[in-house]
């Protein structure tokens, strides 16, 4: 069939009406079609995708509400290199089919250059593919199970050998050996006990049961029978967002009691206490490496400044706030570097990645004190701290390491490799790339 002159305008013209409607069908890969750049003086386009509504919305809200606190700082600083920064705000809504179409969407339609989001690691898994393909890079805000070395992801929240790997020894030696674990059913509660199974044998524990709910449940009920029966010394809890509150209070409401079988969490913290009421929260523990009540003049002035501002209607700071706001400062000392290092013209995402290892926050920046981003795996070499809730709803921290720990992804499975800046390199010299 002959194509006339007609002919292929019309098509040519219909092709590019289909693209800018969809734009996922466009080629992947080619900057020219939809990838970010910069230019002096115009803004710089970020994306925030956390859920503001739906089941994780507790926790999720007040990191979108904080990483736009953070930006007004910066932009009333000056920006970066005289830019401003500009966010896109999308609610991924709890759903995780909505976090994978959104990270689309921020980064083929608005063309961000980064996006900072995600608080579960379904959640993150199901945006990857997507920031990996686009050679975009995600800001993870909070703390997960590791076995991952991604080329595409900044992580500012502890692994697990930077919290349980203490808080399993700490609630043994305080209450007893015996302990039943609970999480919501998905890959980050089951990852992160099998960590948390070889801390408890190390301590001369005892796992009494295990039990998973589906995301985002509420009922509770067969699991604390299961626990009434067992008797464990304390519980050790990886239960997320709305289903945490639940779990609490009924865990109270059927007549248990933190004095005698206190829980042990990796996400109960100040929002979520303030959510369930603090009568439902008090003489539990969290480990975390930040608490709202930790005394030093730049948490206070974080504490203060971000309570006083529009964005602070929620009454609180939390760790997985923290670790956002603090991943806003390490993207703007990042891409500082990189700028200067390539002219702002030809940054890249890519670039801003490399410019990260090494990157130090020093304690007049960051709340929780100094932290660094480690050259090689790119998460964060930070001070392991456990808290217990007061009936205030604050936390009091009862027990903090001696030094900053090095954040190690692969700290169960020595045998898989060590994570490099290049990607996962085996034993035998191998190397894979964007390990997930």
């Amino acid at each position: 069939m002959s194509i006339t002159r007609r002919t292929f305008i019309r098509n040519a013209s219909m092709t590019a009406a289909i693209a800018a409607a969809v734009p996922s069908l466009l080629l992947p890969g080619s900057r020219e079609a939809f990838g970010a750049t910069l230019t002096p003086g115009k803004p710089i386009k970020v994306g925030i995708l956390f859920s503001l509504t739906g089941g994780l919305a507790v926790p999720e809200e007040d990191s979108a509400l904080v990483m736009q606190y953070a930006i007004d700082e910066i932009n009333a600083a000056g920006g970066i290199a005289g830019s401003m920064i500009e966010p896109v705000i999308i609610d991924a809504k709890s759903d995780m089919n909505v976090y994978a179409e959104k990270m689309r969407e921020l980064i083929l339609r608005h063309k961000v250059i980064s996006v900072f989001g995600c608080y579960t690691s379904a959640s993150r898994k199901a945006v990857l593919p997507t920031v990996m393909s686009q050679n975009n890079l995600l800001f993870y805000p909070t703390c997960y199970e590791g076995a991952e070395c991604s080329q595409n992801v900044i992580c500012t929240g502890p692994l697990a050998n930077q919290h349980s790997k203490d808080l399993i020894p700490y609630m043994v030696k305080n209450f007893g050996k015996r302990v039943f674990f609970v999480g919501s059913n998905y890959v980050w509660p089951k990852e992160s006990n099998k960590n948390a199974k070889l801390w408890l044998e190390q301590a001369g524990g005892e796992l009494l049961g295990e039990e998973y709910v589906p995301l985002g449940s509420s009922e509770f009920g067969p699991v604390l029978n299961k626990i009434r029966a067992l008797k464990p010394d304390f519980i050790f809890s990886t239960v997320v967002g709305a289903s945490d509150i639940a779990f609490h209070r009924q865990f109270k409401q059927e007549g248990f009691s933190a004095d005698k079988m206190p829980i042990a969490s990796l996400t109960t913290g100040e929002i979520e206490t303030r959510a369930m009421g603090n009568e439902f929260g008090a003489g539990h523990f969290l480990s975390a490496p930040y608490f709202q009540a930790l005394d030093n003049p730049t948490n206070h002035k974080f504490v203060e400044g971000f309570l006083g501002s529009k964005y602070g209607k929620n009454g609180t700071t939390h760790y997985n706030m923290e670790e956002t706001y603090t991943s806003a400062y390490v993207f703007k000392a990042a891409l500082e570097k990189a700028i200067a290092e390539h002219g702002m013209a030809d940054v890249t995402p890519t670039l801003i990645r490399a410019a990260a290892a090494g990157i130090r926050l020093e304690d007049d920046i960051s709340p929780e004190g100094a932290v660094w981003i480690d050259k090689d795996n790119f998460n964060t070499w930070l001070v392991p701290k456990i808290g217990q809730c007061q009936t205030d709803g604050s936390f009091k921290i009862v027990s903090q390491a001696s030094e900053h720990v090095a954040p190690d992804p692969f700290s169960i499975y020595p045998d898989s490799g060590t994570c490099t800046a290049e990607g996962l390199m085996a034993p035998g010299g191998a190397l894979r790339k964007n390990v997930i």
